[in-house]
């Protein structure tokens, strides 16, 4: 069973950053993708950029390019998400997900979600 889990998040003022983590586990296929989205209150979820196992393609929302990267350390079975140039529109639950077999910001095709972790961006 896949398992995911994020930590990272926190409060921080417009212009700073953080590296929220999304520990996966459990595979049993190579070729799949770990997203990241975000849910803000009132809104419905978003894709923020996603990450292939099988080749390291990458996706960006458009709201986050030139500002956010997605990283994999294979070592360490942990994907990153680095937030840099934070706005106060970034505030959200941000979760990691598994899909296996498609790279996509829609969040539909993943199976597997983390409980989701709080960024605040806020003075």
């Amino acid at each position: 069973q896949v398992q995911v889990s994020e930590s990272g998040g926190g409060l921080v003022q417009p212009g700073g950053s953080l590296r929220l983590s999304c520990a996966a586990s459990g595979f049993t296929l190579e070729d799949y993708a770990i997203g990241w989205f975000r849910q803000a209150p009132g809104k419905e979820r978003e894709g923020v950029s996603y990450i292939s196992n099988k080749d390291g393609s990458t996706g960006y929302a458009d709201s986050v390019k030139g500002r956010f990267t997605i990283s994999k350390d294979n070592a360490k079975a942990t994907v990153y998400l680095q937030m840099n140039s934070l706005k106060p529109e970034d505030t959200a639950v941000y979760y990691c997900a598994v899909a296996y077999f498609i790279y996509t910001l829609d969040y539909g095709p993943y199976d597997y979600w983390g409980q989701g972790t709080q960024v605040t961006v806020s003075s």
